[in-house]
């Protein structure tokens, strides 16, 4: 990995204090700055404090975990900003435009993208994203306010913008709604549990863990018709229409990420392996012909086992690119 993809990856784990399950604390006392009785209501149950309309600035570069309402006023030419959302596991994320003023004759533009994309690589990838990479981006310049709101595939979203003078910007609020069945994610903290279901859909699903993790998966089924267990394939994952495959790497894109293990035949675990890259994706490949579930548990690795790693480990295959 090039040091400037890495030093942009850095940056992003930096913003993204949510993937360390910080961000929510972080947003929080941020409100408690401005509004004495959310330090004390903050202690105690957090649907209250989530009631009222959350309102901050938006900063140039920028990361939100939490709904509200959210404004970006350019102080002097902001050239290349971009604010990345993201939501629960189970949760879509919709962006409503409440006020733009910006001069998109001017050269001035505010783009939505559908997932994560960063140096090129993309959050889902382009064979797991329902949608072309150009249907992908929706361009409020050419759209105006005929979408005024948009709703995101998975739990992430981002938007790019430039805003060259000086007191203009526009104002989005964010909020969220229930996803059913959760395709593409990308992990809020380092540590969980989640089961991925695809139900008679021809799809792939990944779920992207951006830390080092020991992965144990406790359930899987595959190839379920009717209560009756299909025959194993002799040709391998190959040959299967359903699988689910580990990926490791250290980038964003799961297309671009090295094939760590291949999961064919449906068993009751547990099954554990541990994967010292920057990324790790869980993704099931789906046929449509049947209901497909994966479950499994997810931690980070301790600074020790990435020294010394041991067991069922792969460590060697990502620091070779840093």
């Amino acid at each position: 990995m090039s040091s400037t993809f890495k030093l942009q990856c850095h940056f992003i784990l930096i913003l993204l204090m949510a993937l360390r399950g910080e961000s929510r604390h972080l947003e929080l006392r941020e409100r408690a700055d401005h509004d004495p009785f959310l330090r004390f209501s903050a202690n105690l149950k957090r649907e209250p404090a989530e009631e009222q309309l959350y309102r901050r600035a938006l900063r140039c570069l920028d990361m939100l975990s939490l709904q509200g309402q959210f404004t970006f006023t350019a102080n002097r030419p902001q050239l290349h900003c971009a604010a990345f959302f993201i939501g629960e596991p189970e949760e879509f994320i919709t962006i409503h435009y409440d006020l733009v003023s910006i001069d998109c004759q001017g050269g001035d533009f505010l783009k939505v993208f559908d997932g994560w994309i960063l140096k090129g690589e993309k959050f889902p990838s382009s064979q797991d994203h329902p949608l072309p990479t150009a249907e992908r981006y929706i361009d409020f310049c050419e759209s105006s306010l005929s979408r005024r709101s948009i709703r995101s595939s998975q739990n992430v979203a981002m938007i790019f913008f430039r805003v060259q003078k000086p007191g203009n910007g526009f104002t989005l609020t964010i909020k969220t709604k229930p996803n059913l069945f959760p395709c593409n994610v990308i992990s809020q903290t380092p540590n969980g549990r989640f089961t991925l279901v695809v139900p008679h859909q021809h799809r792939n699903c990944s779920f992207s863990v951006i830390y080092p993790v020991a992965i144990k998966i406790s359930d899987l089924t595959l190839g379920h018709l009717n209560g009756l267990q299909l025959k194993k394939s002799s040709a391998g994952c190959g040959g299967v229409g359903d699988f689910v495959e580990l990926l490791g790497g250290n980038g964003l894109d799961p297309s671009k990420m090295m094939p760590l293990a291949e999961l064919c035949y449906p068993f009751h675990g547990p099954a554990q392996m541990k994967i010292g890259c920057d990324n790790t994706v869980v993704r099931m490949v789906s046929s449509g012909k049947h209901t497909n579930r994966v479950t499994f548990e997810y931690r980070q690795l301790e600074p020790y086992e990435l020294e010394n790693p041991n067991g069922n480990s792969i460590r060697e295959l990502c620091l070779s690119h840093l």
